[in-house]
């Protein structure tokens, strides 16, 4: 196993007045070559929007963008005619394949709105754009990670599913709660994001918006040290900048 602790201080940020981003990989003004992705996870923005503000219609092609609220929620418009807000509870898939315009508003005139998005490279170019979301229950599910996202050809129907061999998860852990990761793909990788809390892997302990990469495993034992909320990521690792394969 190989492993990597990525703290939130070293990320790159930026203060647009309205938007208060940060970026775990070299995204907009930020560039590091050493954090470029994580095998196939190409984005993940940390946002903070400003009441009634957001991103204006922009485009994007060939990318799986994965984007969950985690205080207020986030209007969105595209050009497949779909409008929907997605709020706390909730995550949202878009595939933007051949090309697609959307925009990206907070719901609210009056609160501010937090978000991570994740973009994903697909497993093949030129696909069908298509927009989906659900809801998922993660306080009736305390304890437990809730599988959020999966491949399309692994998906049950009770998650989203996107054009790429990953997984998303999400969970809820009070202190000393069990949590051991099975990769679910040989040769795949995991980005663990701890949203909140404290955790403790192979002797390193994680905090509150750190992050901690492994590769080359099969198990990962996973101490919960305060409660925790846990983003956990598996994809594969064709592309490992991080490591510097």
């Amino acid at each position: 196993m190989r492993t990597r602790l990525f703290p939130k201080n070293e990320r790159g940020t930026a203060n647009h007045g309205w938007l208060q981003a940060n970026f775990s990989f070299s995204f907009g003004p930020y560039y590091n070559p050493d954090m470029a992705q994580f095998g196939m996870l190409r984005v993940l923005n940390d946002d903070t929007i400003a009441a009634g503000m957001g991103f204006g219609t922009h485009p994007h092609d060939n990318m799986e963008i994965i984007t969950i609220p985690l205080e207020g929620g986030l209007t969105h418009r595209d050009s497949m005619g779909n409008q929907a807000t997605v709020s706390f509870g909730e995550v949202q898939v878009m595939s933007a394949g051949t090309g697609i315009q959307h925009s990206e508003m907070n719901a609210s005139a009056t609160e501010r709105a937090k978000t991570l998005q994740l973009w994903i490279f697909p497993e093949r170019q030129g696909v069908t754009p298509r927009y989906d979301q659900k809801g998922f229950d993660l306080e009736g599910n305390r304890n437990r990670l809730v599988t959020i996202v999966t491949p399309q050809d692994k998906n049950d129907g009770n998650a989203l599913w996107i054009h790429q061999q990953a997984f998303l998860h999400l969970g809820l852990f009070d202190n000393d709660a069990p949590l051991t990761y099975d990769i679910k793909i040989p040769g795949n990788g995991i980005y663990l994001f701890l949203i909140e809390g404290a955790l403790e892997i192979n002797g390193e302990t994680i905090n509150e918006r750190d992050a901690y990469g492994a590769v080359e495993f099969e198990s990962l034992p996973i101490k919960i040290i305060k409660p925790s909320k846990i983003l956990i990521i598996e994809v594969p690792m064709q592309f490992n900048d991080s490591y510097g394969n």
